[in-house]
């Protein structure tokens, strides 16, 4: 008889484990997403497409070193009226240092003359010799300290007003050797900037000798927009804003420097797009491909900024399954494309 309860515990035991069972094999497993597969670009049929986008891309690379040389040299000037402000301010700094200066010194001066026209010296000994009576003394014992403390003081004064003078132009100095770096730096930018601009110019014109190579059919190729704009679902606002900003512009030309609103290059598409939600990027692939937070591939998200070759000339914007929305080159006009297998990393930007 005893023996009932426990087989009445091990039978709800049994029972309760197989229902555990039962739901357990009935939940959905949790995958991982998968990796954002890389692909080779397609074929680009006829020989004389291939020629043009190999020089188009060539060229796309010198447009963004060319924008990247812009930048520094903004940014080198930006130094250089830094340090011409500093030397101003280094200069005006000294000038009043040494006014002061002057007048400190001046102070001093008068107490030296006190005690030279008096003929004793200004201490308490010469005091109680010259004095009188005992409160004498004491009268001229306190109009002694009174002096001393005033001499101290405009010593002090001087001694700090020295100091200020020197490390103004110590100041001054340091901010004119900058102001001579970042100008030397600019006048080599500047030049380093005409130089590109030939190279580019050059390029450009074998594109468009190239250009009349192509047949109607090539010309159509590169009209392609990779399809429809599909619905994205990115995971934050201002990253929604700019996925549909930049989905807005597909079939738009490419144009070398173009930010928009009506042609872009491709830095340009994706300041422009991330502008109308309020975050302003670096102009040039390689800037937008350093801002905002590293992703790694497998945690891409729609509205990630990709960017491709090393050093990195080209960026696009994740838009989810594998694909990415970009302006790819000359001649082209922004359109979805898988991933490119040339893939270099990717950031998400934040305001």
């Amino acid at each position: 008889m005893r023996s009932h309860p426990v087989k009445r515990v091990v039978s709800g035991a049994l029972a309760a484990a197989s229902v555990i069972t039962l739901v357990t094999m009935a939940q959905p497993v949790a995958t991982a997403a998968p990796v954002p597969v890389l692909q080779a670009p397609p074929p680009a049929g006829s020989d004389a497409l291939a020629k043009y986008r190999d020089l188009a891309a060539q060229a796309e690379k010198l447009n963004e070193d060319l924008l990247r040389a812009q930048d520094d040299l903004t940014a080198k000037q930006g130094q250089l009226d830094k340090a011409n402000a500093d030397v101003d301010a280094a200069k005006n700094a000294g000038a009043q240092a040494i006014q002061a200066k002057q007048q400190y010194q001046s102070e001093v001066d008068k107490f030296a003359g006190a005690s030279f026209t008096s003929g004793v010296q200004m201490n308490k000994l010469s005091a109680l010799l010259a004095g009188t009576s005992t409160q004498d003394f004491l009268d001229r014992s306190a109009a002694l300290e009174v002096i001393a403390t005033d001499k101290n003081a405009a010593m002090g004064n001087l001694n700090g007003a020295a100091a200020k003078a020197q490390a103004a132009e110590k100041s001054a100095a340091d901010a004119a050797k900058r102001a001579q770096d970042a100008r030397d730096a600019a006048a080599k930018l500047a030049s380093d900037i005409q130089a590109k601009k030939k190279d580019l110019q050059g390029q450009i014109d074998q594109i468009e000798a190239q250009s009349r190579n192509l047949s109607t059919s090539d010309k159509a190729a590169q009209k392609d927009t990779g399809g429809a704009a599909p619905t994205v679902k990115a995971p934050s606002a201002a990253a929604q804003k700019a996925v549909d900003a930049a989905l807005s512009k597909l079939g738009s030309a490419y144009v070398w420097g173009a930010t928009g609103p009506s042609t872009f290059d491709c830095s340009g598409l994706m300041q422009w797009a991330y502008k109308q939600a309020g975050i302003t990027l670096p102009r040039n692939s390689a800037a937008q491909a350093g801002f905002g937070t590293p992703v790694s591939r497998d945690q891409l998200q729609p509205g990630d900024l990709v960017a491709y070759y090393s050093p990195v000339s080209h960026i696009g914007m994740y838009i989810g399954d594998g694909k990415m929305v970009h302006a790819p080159t000359s001649g082209d006009v922004v359109k979805i494309s898988p991933l490119m297998s040339e893939y270099a990393g990717a950031t998400r930007p934040t305001a």
